[in-house]
């Protein structure tokens, strides 16, 4: 690290001075240096940096060659389109740490040819390719992909056993993704279309909540993404605590993906973005990717806008929801410290001191004095509510044992107001069914009636006269009622949909959409009406329900969910101690004692 910090405050001098060590008198006509200039340039540096010229002097020959091995990539690139890439490779398959390590391809060829190449010439036997904080999709182009000429490109290895659980998947898609990835996504796939009106007490199901444990009333599309992206980052973060951190980037950094897909309303309300930001950085500097400097820090940047608009400026929006800031300081910590390294590896030690002492400014009042965890955990709490209860009340012993024990009640009341909540619609769909209605279409049916037993009983019935007097030609839509609703500033799509779930009855649909803020599940835009039986004594066939049951579905389920931390603020937990290493490390850089790899 100390190297790239040398190196960056090298490359400003010389843009400062517009010095191109690349031209003479610093290279002559054969690409050698003059030796000269450079011994005069490393001595005049060497003196203003308060470093020994030898070293300074290594340095600049290192830039130097780099600058005359980018020229002769720009030629290369402008006559025969063959660019050259800078290669990130795993800390165990660097002969040399500190050379770089490049590839020339052209740019119009696919992904799987560049990790071929890269097989073979590094002796890595299965990689992933990343570039600015994006998996490379092994079927597309470079180009395609915004790989350009000089483009750094991370590569990351995959394990026999995954790359053998990927050869054998069946969908194209999977294919180019490690076993682990595709079943998280599928099982969380399963769990974002459960409708929470399985039994409440065996079947898991999951729901979006605020700060405060409550659910959040949400679009069904971006509800999918965001339950999408949040588990994915729980598995990320999962690998992470196993130190699995090549896996556990490709999670997190599929996690961004679907976050990307969510509303930037909702990201502002929820911490979580942020987080993931902050984790993805984190497994940037565990693989000695600080190279990624401009990716890595453009998420620094979006983490620390999404802190101050989900905690208001100062954290008072924090506190007055939850009457303490504590616990999300470990956040700012992180964010700082990172930040920090950040600097330093850019040549900005003024900065980087700055950040470090914030650092340990707040480091000095989140560490944990041994003699209170212990107090606390003899009254019978655990380590994680010791760590958090302390932190929230200033690492006052007594107020943090009431904090834990009104935390403890306040979860349990979540917890019985959501079985209730869940046995209650369970009771409601078999009242509905009870009167011949499907499952299906009485849980449809209560989805729209926001689980309003009778609401949800006259839109069942509604449906059942309007596909009556239309003689259950459910696929029409009559144009004159389409243009009422798209008067009055509807979708057409769901427009549509509102007309077929209501029989062609305008009134009804209006009221539907009005209900629903104009937005449908996606199940429900394709959807007939709801079915309905001749008589209550003569029910209809039960239709398939929206979440699968099948044993293969349960096990992925059950595996995704061994993921997912038990504890809702698992994410604040942290013990300091990697933190602690780094705080440490930068310091000595900073302080010109060590230079230990980090």
């Amino acid at each position: 690290m100390a190297e790239l910090n040398m190196e960056a405050k090298l490359k400003n001098r010389l843009k400062q001075e517009k010095v191109q060590l690349w031209n003479a008198p610093f290279t002559d006509a054969d690409n050698q240096p003059g030796r000269h200039h450079m011994e005069e340039l490393a001595e005049r540096y060497a003196a203003q940096l308060d470093l020994s010229a030898p070293e300074v002097g290594g340095a600049l020959e290192a830039i130097r060659l780099q600058a005359v091995k980018r020229g002769k990539g720009n030629k290369t690139f402008r006559e025969t389109s063959v660019a050259t890439l800078e290669l990130l490779l795993p800390r165990d398959s660097k002969k040399d740490p500190k050379t770089k390590n490049y590839l020339e391809m052209r740019l119009d060829v696919s992904v799987q040819e560049v990790v071929d190449r890269i097989g073979q010439q590094f002796s890595l036997k299965h990689v992933k390719l990343i570039h600015n904080g994006t998996t490379l999709c092994v079927d597309r182009r470079l180009d395609q992909q915004g790989v350009k000429n000089h483009s750094k490109v991370m590569v990351l290895k995959v394990s026999d056993g995954e790359w053998k659980q990927q050869a054998n998947e069946e969908e194209e898609k999977m294919k180019r993704q490690s076993e682990s990835l595709q079943r998280s996504q599928k099982g969380f796939q399963i769990l974002t279309e459960r409708d929470g009106s399985e039994d409440p007490e065996t079947t898991p199901f999951l729901e979006i909540a605020d700060q405060r444990g409550n659910p959040l009333k949400i679009p069904p599309t971006e509800k999918k993404a965001l339950i999408l992206a949040m588990g994915l980052h729980e598995k990320g973060r999962s690998l992470m605590k196993k130190k699995q951190f090549d896996n556990a980037l490709l999670h997190l950094l599929e996690a961004d993906q679907q976050f990307s897909r969510c509303g930037s309303a909702l990201l502002r309300s929820v911490d979580n973005y942020a987080v993931l930001q902050l984790d993805v950085v984190w497994c940037y500097r565990a693989l000695e990717a600080l190279p990624c400097l401009e990716d890595g820090r453009a998420r620094l940047q979006r983490a620390e806008d999404g802190f101050l608009q989900c905690y208001g400026e100062g954290q008072r929006r924090l506190l007055m929801i939850k009457g303490n800031t504590g616990k999300e300081e470990v956040l700012f910590l992180r964010l700082y410290l990172l930040q920090s390294l950040l600097s330093y590896v850019e040549g900005n030690d003024a900065q980087a001191r700055l950040q470090l002492s914030k650092v340990e400014a707040l480091y000095s009042r989140l560490r944990l004095d041994s003699e209170k965890m212990s107090q606390l955990t003899a009254l019978g709490f655990s380590e994680r509510e010791v760590r958090l209860g302390l932190r929230a009340c200033g690492g006052d012993v007594q107020e943090a044992a009431i904090h834990i024990s009104s935390q403890r009640q306040e979860r349990e009341q979540l917890k019985r107001r959501e079985r209730l909540k869940r046995r209650r619609r369970v009771e409601a769909i078999s009242t509905l069914t009870e009167l011949g209605y499907s499952r299906r279409d009485a849980s449809r049916a209560l989805h729209l009636a926001d689980g309003d037993v009778d609401r949800a009983c006259g839109i069942l019935l509604e449906s059942h006269q309007g596909a009556l007097s239309t003689n259950n030609n459910t696929e029409g839509v009559a144009p004159e009622k389409l243009e009422q609703l798209l008067y009055l500033g509807f979708e057409r799509r769901v427009s549509e949909a509102a007309l077929r779930l209501t029989g062609g009855d305008v009134q009804s649909a209006t009221q539907l959409l009005l209900d629903n803020q104009g937005v449908l599940a996606p199940d429900l835009l394709s959807a007939s009406p709801p079915s309905s039986a001749s008589s209550a004594s003569s029910p209809s066939s039960e239709e398939p329900s929206t979440s699968s049951n099948s044993p293969e579905d349960e096990e992925l389920v059950n595996e995704v969910l061994e993921d997912i931390a038990p504890h809702e603020e698992d994410y604040l937990d942290l013990t300091l101690e990697e933190e602690s290493e780094l705080i440490a490390t930068v310091r000595r850089y900073l302080n010109r004692e060590a230079t230990p790899t980090v």
